[in-house]
């Protein structure tokens, strides 16, 4: 994200107004405007006037990032034909942008039915904890990846897609086992999905590693098998795998409990041990920022790390109460991004300033927050 939420209103004595005909520079064409504007920053053409805002959504101006989040109803999804024992067989799962600028949010179109989609988060049956819906971002897209249906079975046979600059939802190809409770990641502009349980817990599949390439023209897209794990410890829950210089890296349990780690090189296709000071540290949901540097939160302390890997040591950013019992974070635009305890809020850390600033955005009204990740805006022609 490219600022604080913050949004100015243009007032009368604005430089141009919609009087001059949506003019964005007067004497020069607008493609010569465009270039002109592109190197202000998104927060000063949206206060200015409304050509130079309605500029920031066209395709073919340079993107602000925004924030993408996936909602859980707190009192669950409305349904007009509930099922019996009070488990909605509908999709719990809201998905919305946040625009930084405008500090507004704007539901996501409405995914593909058909199939019809089923996440659920909640269950009656597990009053103790939330059911995982699996998602990441690759190549400025969003991919929901893994989830569970209110019947228990994996909830997506394909992968879910959606790409902001064209506004549009589709499915990636097929899952050979779709699967739930898995490692999910993204690196070098590929998919990587292992382990996890399908309809029923299988070996071969807890072990199992698999790659979707984006790079790749999309006629050719599909799954393929890649080195497999030595054993099926990463199948118990979710697990993000946070790419990071050429290589995958997890720990199979979450917070500050005895975990194991590993790391898995995409290029050589190969497993390796986690050296023993990045395990030792991950006490905490990690993410990457551009692939380069990880960060990670200390969910009991919420202390904001991040990874040196020639040290192989933790160096501290910033600790904050409202970091504590963090749920998940994710990096961009030199921004953290946190869930805070229960998905109450988002908290938003810029790593640039020292010390670290940070600030809080509210979801909307009787929403949990789920999941987020950074991306560039939509395109809207409503601005």
């Amino acid at each position: 994200m490219e600022t604080t939420p913050q949004c100015t209103n243009p007032t009368h004595s604005d430089s141009f107004d919609d009087s001059e005909n949506g003019t964005l520079l007067p004497g020069l064409p607008d493609d010569l405007a465009q270039r002109c504007l592109s190197s202000l920053s998104p927060s000063l053409l949206f206060s200015v006037c409304h050509p130079w805002r309605r500029l920031l959504y066209f395709p073919s101006f340079p993107p602000f990032f925004s924030l993408y989040v996936l909602f859980s109803p707190l009192h669950g999804p409305t349904t007009t034909n509930p099922v019996p024992g009070g488990i909605d067989p509908q999709n719990s799962i809201e998905f919305f942008s946040f625009n930084p600028i405008s500090s507004s949010w704007t539901p996501l179109p409405t995914p593909p039915q058909n199939p019809p989609l089923h996440l659920l988060h909640r269950h009656p049956s597990f009053l103790s904890r939330n059911l995982p819906i699996q998602s990441l971002t690759v190549s400025n897209h969003l991919v929901l990846i893994a989830a569970t249906t209110h019947k228990l079975f994996p909830a997506l046979s394909s992968p879910l897609v959606f790409h902001p600059e064209s506004n549009s939802w589709f499915y990636g190809p097929q899952i050979s086992t779709p699967r739930r409770w898995c490692v999910t990641g993204s690196a070098q502009g590929a998919v990587y999905m292992a382990s996890g349980v399908g309809s029923h817990y299988q070996g071969d599949i807890a072990r199992s590693m698999e790659r979707w390439d984006l790079n790749k023209k999309r006629e050719s897209w599909g799954w393929e098998n890649k080195a497999p794990l030595k054993d099926g410890r990463f199948s118990r829950e979710e697990v993000e795998a946070v790419g990071y210089r050429g290589k995958l890296c997890m720990v199979n349990v979450k917070g500050n409990a005895v975990k194991e780690g590993a790391v898995y090189d995409v290029e050589l296709d190969k497993w390796e041990e986690m050296p023993q000071g990045m395990v030792a540290g991950w006490n905490g949901p990690a993410a990457t920022m551009d692939e380069d540097v990880i960060y990670v939160i200390d969910e009991v302390k919420g202390r904001l790390s991040k990874y040196d890997g020639e040290k192989d040591c933790w160096e501290k950013v910033i600790e904050l109460e409202q970091l504590k019992r963090a749920e998940q974070i994710t990096a961009g635009r030199r921004k953290i991004c946190a869930i805070s305890a229960k998905g109450e809020k988002i908290i938003v850390v810029d790593v640039r300033d020292k010390p670290a600033r940070f600030w809080e955005v509210a979801p909307p009204p009787g929403m949990e927050v789920v999941a987020m990740h950074v991306l560039p805006r939509m395109i809207s022609r409503q601005h």
